[in-house]
């Protein structure tokens, strides 16, 4: 099963979170592309842009932070972090 875990923090506060399951047999890649168009669903939120350094903390850590600089639009909170809480045995 693969479980991605995303919080909304403003001001050091987590404002608002979710967990995101997976059990479909696809690429890591494509399970977390969905899970973050699924948060955004739910968060009412327009989809993040993943810029090179976000891309690095995440392939790095498995977590990475989506600010301001990955919207097109405003967002009222200071960040949105996202992190694998677990991966297929596969991987």
């Amino acid at each position: 099963m693969f479980r991605l875990w995303a919080r909304e923090w403003k001001r050091g506060h987590v404002i608002r979170e979710t967990i995101v399951e997976d059990p479909s047999k696809d690429t890591r890649t494509h399970k977390i592309f969905r899970a973050r168009t699924e948060v955004c669903r739910r968060f009412d939120l327009a989809e993040p842009i993943w810029l090179d350094s976000i891309v690095r903390d995440f392939q790095r850590d498995a977590k990475c932070r989506f600010t301001q600089d990955a919207f097109m639009e405003p967002i009222d909170f200071d960040y949105l972090e996202i992190r694998v809480l677990e991966e297929d045995d596969q991987w």
